[in-house]
């Protein structure tokens, strides 16, 4: 039998009714938590209404609780229970992807909604919470894009599915099918073309050879800015032209670079030129001329690309140093990022088929490497227009010959 309990305000009024169910004792014999919930009494209601209503409500209740549909932590806040979402998932995030999880959690998500009970939140809760982001301008005064709507919102959708998960609600208010959602148009995809390219391998002939390194392989291989930065010597086999990427490097804030698996726990070994092996060996070579100078001041943890003590570079130091590179030789400034597209997108161009460009850079979804078919599009358009451009400059009618002419032709 349910048990109904008033609650009162501080004028003695009853305003509410908390209703408990029964649930026994564990396996150890402590007794457990029971099923609880509230019922408002609304403005107006008589006495007898009141309590007609609030015995159907705690039956109601009870029969759900027999029916396992009810769980004893359907009362907890949100803001609770974001704290144990964090910790059920801190193993399974990315690590940046919980650092920046957890910052939504703390500065968006808590102070918006952590107040109310996870029962109590609606669609039209979470809705209000979108626009809030959508309107809400970033400290540049411009408003947020709605791919950054979306981002942060997939936070608060992960936790609402984590609820449903653990029985503590039926279903997530915060389903992309209940809300009216910013569209979210996709980029296109950056890329440099293929003279471009050709010319910024020319230009890295004037450049330190551990950034010429890094740039060749990420246009050979095409791998992650943070997969390049965890390469180690020993993941290349020089002999047989082949790099093996097995870890990302990443940074958090107030912590060293550190590293982890690498995207969707692809570890891949991808084919480069002899040039680019040639390079790595000379770079090899470089590095332990240096260590034979610096002595005890170098630490030879085998890294590839370093900082000058020997130490694990900075996962956005190549970046910085790209831009400077194609600032400097007067090329469009582009993301290092775009240098992955590129890579693509050539060996699309060049004729190989997309599967083996999808294992090639690790993709988890063929989807993924087709977005790359638009930039080849693209360029087949620019060229047939180039073609045409060409025969036309080549094929101009001759003028007309005057009657004068013709006379003296006679």
């Amino acid at each position: 039998m349910a048990r109904i309990e008033p609650r009162k305000n501080k004028q003695g009024e009853i305003i509410s009714y908390r209703i408990r169910v029964y649930r026994g004792y564990d396996d150890e014999g402590h007794k457990l938590k029971p099923f609880e919930t509230t019922w408002k009494v609304p403005d107006g209601w008589t006495e007898k209404r009141i309590q007609k209503e609030v015995q159907k409500v705690a039956a109601d209740f009870e029969n759900r609780c027999q029916q396992g549909e009810v769980s004893a932590e359907q009362d907890m806040k949100l803001s609770k229970f974001c704290g144990m979402y964090l910790d059920l998932v801190k193993n399974s995030l990315a690590p940046r992807t919980l650092e920046a999880y957890t910052d939504y959690i703390n500065k968006l998500i808590i102070p918006a909604l952590g107040h109310m009970k996870l029962s109590e939140i609606k669609p039209v809760h979470v809705q209000r919470f979108v626009q809030m982001l959508a309107e809400t301008p970033k400290p540049n005064g411009k408003l947020p894009s709605a791919a950054t709507v979306k981002r942060k919102l997939v936070c608060l959708q992960s936790i609402m599915r984590q609820a449903v998960k653990l029985g503590i609600i039926a279903s997530s208010p915060a389903d992309a099918k209940k809300l009216t959602l910013p569209k979210v148009v996709q980029p296109e995809v950056e890329i440099f073309s293929k003279q471009e390219a050709a010319a910024i391998v020319e230009a890295l002939q004037n450049e330190p050879l551990q950034f010429q390194v890094c740039i060749q392989l990420a246009i050979i291989s095409g791998a992650r800015l943070g997969e390049l930065v965890a390469l180690k010597f020993s993941d290349a086999d020089c002999e047989n032209h082949k790099v093996l990427f097995q870890r990302s490097a990443y940074k958090l804030r107030g912590k060293p670079t550190a590293t982890k698996p690498p995207k969707d726990y692809d570890v891949r070994v991808v084919s480069v030129t002899p040039e680019v092996s040639a390079l790595i060996q000379l770079l090899k070579e470089e590095k332990q001329h240096i260590a034979e100078e610096l002595g005890t001041a170098w630490h030879d943890e085998g890294w590839l690309f370093t900082q000058w003590d020997g130490t694990e570079m900075h996962v956005q130091t190549p970046s910085k140093q790209f831009k400077k590179f194609l600032k400097r030789n007067n090329f469009k400034i582009r993301k290092f990022h775009c240098l992955r597209h590129t890579s693509a997108t050539l060996l699309i161009y060049s004729g190989v088929n997309l599967q083996q460009v999808k294992s090639r850079l690790g993709h988890s979804s063929i989807s993924t490497t087709q977005r790359y078919l638009h930039a080849i599009k693209d360029a087949d358009t620019e060229a047939a227009n180039a073609l045409q451009a060409m025969l036309i400059s080549q094929h101009k009618k001759p003028d007309a010959i005057s009657d004068g002419d013709m006379r003296k032709a006679k």
